[in-house]
């Protein structure tokens, strides 16, 4: 397959925030450099997400170095280093797993939680915290749901918003997915037969399709939720118990990607081939909130 570009690249320097578009980025095992490495968590050390907290869409988070910025309409904006390697350490919950993460401080933990109107913590994923990916545990993941990167095609997004439109929605925005990688070219969920690919000169191999969640109804401008997309895309992407949108892959090597780079599809080859794992993903946990 000939004429695919990267034409978005997008990291999410904190899990469920608003995610940031860049022009290059570096590739790294646990997903793009500053890709979810912050994380809220409630009272009990549990991550908190835009499943239960749409709000989170309207927080602004950005990466000044590697300081984290965070700002909101009526909360104005604070700076948040990255902690100490030898500061305090607690045990965090996201899905079944559980990571030892470095806290970030009282300052920011009280200033999110006025922003939500709850108390929450915010808590950093340092070199030393390891979280295997489920279905590839030989490769490290930060606080993404499941797997280091995501990646979605424009042209799948065309297909899904047309036939949205003919029902007499509106159609929906790429940040509703939250991708880490957009490909152009190609026909309508060409995707689904993809298991190795080269993007610039970094091989990505795909683990599984991606399944969606309520994090897609969400207007990641407003923070309302709707209907859309998942009523649309429940009618003819359902497979098993998910509704899937999207790969998510993990990186076979380090390097930078930059927008317009070259997307090539490769042959399975050893790894590729043997894996299929749609029976086997977790039920609506790898929306990459």
């Amino acid at each position: 397959m000939s004429g695919l570009t990267l034409s978005g690249l997008c990291v999410y320097p904190l899990k469920s925030a608003r995610g940031c578009a860049l022009t290059a980025a570096e590739v790294r095992m646990r997903g793009l450099r500053g890709d979810r490495r912050w994380q809220l968590v409630d009272a009990d050390g549990r991550f908190v997400s835009q499943r239960s907290h749409p709000r989170l869409a309207r927080l602004a988070a950005h990466l000044d170095g590697e300081v984290l910025r965070l700002s909101a309409d009526g909360c104005g904006e604070i700076r948040v280093p990255p902690p100490d390697p030898g500061g305090p350490r607690t045990t965090v919950e996201i899905w079944q797993d559980q990571v030892d993460a470095l806290t970030a401080g009282a300052d920011a933990g009280a200033w999110l939680s006025r922003f939500l109107g709850e108390p929450v913590g915010l808590v950093f994923m340092d070199a030393a915290a390891r979280r295997p990916a489920r279905l590839a545990p030989e490769v490290a993941v930060s606080f993404a749901d499941g797997y280091p990167y995501l990646l979605a095609c424009e042209s799948s997004l065309a297909d899904l918003n047309a036939r949205i439109v003919a029902n007499g929605g509106e159609a929906v925005g790429m940040d509703r997915f939250r991708p880490n990688l957009v490909v152009r070219g190609g026909d309508a969920f060409d995707e689904d037969r993809w298991r190795r690919l080269r993007i610039g000169a970094v091989t990505f191999e795909v683990i599984k399709p991606c399944a969606r969640c309520v994090v897609t109804t969400t207007d990641q401008a407003t923070g309302e939720r709707g209907h859309e997309p998942l009523r649309t895309l429940a009618a003819y992407r359902r497979r098993g118990e998910g509704v899937d949108f999207g790969l998510n892959l993990v990186a076979r090597g380090e390097g930078v990607l930059r927008l317009g780079d070259a997307v090539a599809i490769l042959p399975c080859g050893d790894r590729g081939a043997g894996r299929n794992h749609r029976s086997l993903r977790r039920p609506s946990s790898c929306a990459r909130s």
